[in-house]
């Protein structure tokens, strides 16, 4: 069996690694931040704490630390929800001084911090016990509450009364088990919509618009048996009997190592982070001794349902600006999410009290085979040479609600990038009428269908390619008129674009032309005279289809075009800003272009956008078998030659021979 260590056990910084400034913060650090603020700002039992999380140190305050120079102070960022006071306060604590010192602390007015984990699981029990709601399920036929399910989801601004600064708002919906094993997302409830004040945590409002029969049929899927009682063709009746085992070993051991969060995997070299927002984040990615990101994380997600009806155009969450998907990790399990000789990373988040919570294996490292790396048969003589292309894995797991988003990071031997997202789980569903068509979505059971919707994904990607002096070139290729230099129409060349200024940072993909961006160091030449260089390789981008303008664009602006480019601001973390939950838009991203800096030969941030269009399919039920989808980042002239030239040879000489 393939061996499991967890250097980060418990969350404490093993004793063998030396602290680094890009270190999460460890237990001890989250309860001293928090101790800190409680003391100095007299905070009682009303205030939450939402995040503690790192402040991290500017880039050029890393670089000379990691050259020398003396470790930039340790530092963490507080916000906290006073929920007697109706505010939301953020402060930055030194954690260098014993005991910690609160060096800043002020109110931010009219914002909603994300949506604390006792808030979404209070909802549950403030739904259950209200007398409205209890009515609407008995005209249902539901007497039985405690078999309900409640999904708290978020309150977007799509009405008067509902802005930040009018309360703190959810907006839970209803399903119904069967009992405690069933899946609930088999039995929606339509058309029962709740809303909660979270700071009086009461239910305010209660919407009926009117009683639909509940969908009867179950959907389990569980390994005590998958439920088929109506013996439906082509449906799977139970687990599969031809399935042999499948076991993964390296017998020396893995290639890479781990000490605390700093993995080192043959050219590779990076440190790994962990905060309550963004989840999985990497730091100071280079490969042989040259660097290529400084920062590399999730910035926001977007997950707007194209359907009309009450219950379901609410539904426009924002998971990581609005809930944290770093509070939602799993605790990853050997041979069940993760395969082979793995080594795993524990994450270290705050409850609301402001202790530190330990999430075990949050973070799982190993390698896998990938495939061919190269190969080239020498037709004249039969000589053939080939290479095994192999890839180091980072990745996390996140359940949001009814959701699992799995996250990827993959680096490759011949010197590229990849990010994935896995969607699966369980979709968020609606009923339809017997024999009905539903306009806005797909059957997937006798009575339930499943709505379109569209998943958005920013990832910001602060890069440093050989070094922090960058430009961002668009390049587009572009097929040349006949001619006399074109004479029978086949000539095309590369237009490149440079992107100088932020009033230039708003860019769209052109997928038919295959469009892609180059972040190249001007000031550092190849063998051949060309700029070193990354390209950034956009896959799976899509268009919105909420109307430019709406409420639905305006608080996720940032879907509007796949590429922004923006001068490096340690403060600029967040596509949608630090505060969207309830907000109406305009911070993040808009807000940091208007500044108009200027983006050639300095420190440059990409922020890309990918998604997906789910249009459900019968096959997405009862659960969604895995969609992959993210993005590339490849050198362009950042290496001599092929970098995976030297992969060693296959063992057995019959992979090389004629």
């Amino acid at each position: 069996m393939a061996s499991v260590v967890s250097p980060a056990a418990e969350g404490r910084r093993p004793a063998s690694a030396s602290a680094h400034p890009l270190d999460p913060l460890t237990p001890a650090e989250i309860g001293a931040a928090a101790a800190a603020v409680k003391a100095e700002r007299g905070l009682g039992p009303d205030a939450r704490f939402v995040y503690v999380s790192l402040y991290e140190p500017t880039k050029h305050e890393v670089i000379a630390f990691e050259q020398g120079g003396s470790a930039p102070e340790r530092q963490a960022k507080v916000v906290v929800r006073e929920r007697a006071e109706r505010a939301t306060y953020e402060g930055i604590v030194v954690l260098a001084e014993d005991p910690a010192t609160v060096a800043s602390w002020r109110r931010v007015p009219g914002v909603q911090p994300s949506v604390m984990p006792e808030e979404f699981l209070a909802a549950e029990n403030l739904v259950r016990g209200d007398p409205r709601w209890q009515d609407a399920m008995r005209r249902r036929g539901v007497t039985d509450f405690g078999n309900t399910m409640i999904d708290p989801w978020s309150s977007p601004n799509t009405a008067p009364g509902l802005g930040p600064g009018d309360g703190r708002f959810l907006r839970p919906l209803t399903w119904v088990m069967s009992d405690e094993d069933d899946n609930g997302y088999a039995h929606p409830v339509e058309g029962l919509i709740t809303l909660i004040d979270l700071d009086t945590m009461t239910v305010v409002e209660v919407e009926d618009h009117g009683a639909v029969p509940i969908p009867e049929r179950p959907a389990n899927y569980s390994a005590r048996g998958i439920t088929d009682p109506e013996n439906v063709p082509h449906f799977p009746a139970g687990p599969r009997r031809d399935v042999k085992p499948l076991d993964i070993t390296q017998p020396d051991g893995p290639s890479f190592t781990v000490d605390g969060y700093h993995l080192r995997w043959q050219k590779w070299d990076l440190r790994i982070g962990f905060t309550p927002r963004e989840g999985l984040v990497l730091h100071r990615i280079s490969y042989d001794t040259r660097s290529i990101i400084h920062r590399a994380s999730l910035s926001e997600m977007f997950v707007p349902y194209g359907d009309p009806s009450p219950t379901q155009y609410r539904k426009l969450v924002l998971d990581e600006g609005e809930y944290g998907i770093g509070l939602m990790t799993n605790s990853l399990e050997l041979g069940c999410d993760c395969l082979g000789e793995i080594r795993y990373l524990d994450g270290v988040v705050n409850d609301n009290d402001g202790n530190a919570v330990t999430m075990p294996n949050a973070i799982c490292l190993h390698e896998e085979d990938h495939g061919i790396a190269w190969k080239h048969v020498n037709f004249r003589n039969g000589y053939t040479e080939v290479r095994r292309m192999r890839r180091m894995v980072i990745s996390s797991i996140v359940t949001v609600g009814n959701y699992e988003y799995a996250y990827y990071w993959y680096l490759y031997q011949d010197g590229s990038l990849q990010y994935e997202v896995k969607l699966t789980g369980v979709i968020s569903n609606g009923v339809v009428a017997d024999g009905e068509d539903p306009r806005h979505g797909t059957v997937v059971a006798p009575g339930v269908y499943g709505p379109n919707h569209q998943h958005f994904f920013n990832v910001r990607l602060d890069m440093a390619v050989d070094g922090a002096s960058n430009r961002v070139y668009e390049v587009t290729p572009t097929a040349l008129p006949e001619g006399p230099g074109n004479p029978v129409g086949n000539a095309w060349v590369t237009e490149e674009a440079l992107i100088e200024n932020e009033d230039q940072a708003r860019r769209d993909a052109d997928p038919l032309r295959g469009r892609y961006w180059k972040i190249a160091n001007d000031g550092v030449r190849n063998a051949l005279g060309q700029p070193v260089a990354y390209k950034l390789v956009p896959e799976h981008t899509i268009a919105p289809f909420a109307r430019p303008g709406s409420v639905v664009a305006e608080r996720a602006a940032f879907i509007s075009h796949p590429l922004w480019v923006t001068a490096y601001d340690r403060d600029e973390m967040f596509a949608t800003g630090d505060y969207p939950n309830q907000s109406a838009g305009g911070g993040g991203l808009p807000a940091y272009v208007a500044k108009g800096r200027g983006l050639v030969d300095t420190d440059v941030v990409l922020w890309f956008t990918f998604g997906t269009n789910h249009v459900v399919r019968p096959e997405d039920w009862p659960v969604m078998p895995v969609h992959p989808i993210g993005f590339r980042l490849l050198p362009v002239g950042f290496f001599a030659g092929n970098p995976a030239l030297d992969n060693p040879p296959p063992a057995g000489d019959h992979c090389h021979n004629h």
